[in-house]
């Protein structure tokens, strides 16, 4: 009996065809989703970490328990500057990476 090969495909391959192709504005919209969600994830790790409440967090940066709670489900809506704010209450280090396109503009 003859076994029929599956096919498999990467991870960017099945991007590519169910979201958008790199560069594409769907595909864009996806990356920085799932950046913001996973920053998210991270505020809520290092709290824990710490054995803070959201509503410790938040009385240490000066928001509300809901805006630490907006921000570990989904970082979407916070400034670097709010994100800067909670990782120095948390006593973490964060890094920020900045890459620019071959292509760009100079302005002068």
């Amino acid at each position: 009996m003859a076994t029929k090969e599956l096919k498999t495909y990467s991870l960017v391959e099945m991007k590519d065809k169910y979201i958008g192709k790199a560069g594409t504005q769907e595909r864009d919209d996806y990356e920085y989703e799932l950046r913001m969600d996973v920053l998210g994830k991270m505020i809520k790790a290092a709290r824990q970490e710490r054995n803070l409440t959201q509503e410790e967090l938040g009385r240490l940066i000066g928001v509300q328990k809901a805006q630490i709670s907006k921000l570990e489900s989904s970082a979407n809506s916070a400034t670097i500057d709010t994100i800067i704010r909670v990782f120095t209450a948390l006593k973490a280090e964060i890094n920020f990476n900045v890459k620019l396109e071959d292509n760009f503009v100079k302005l002068t």
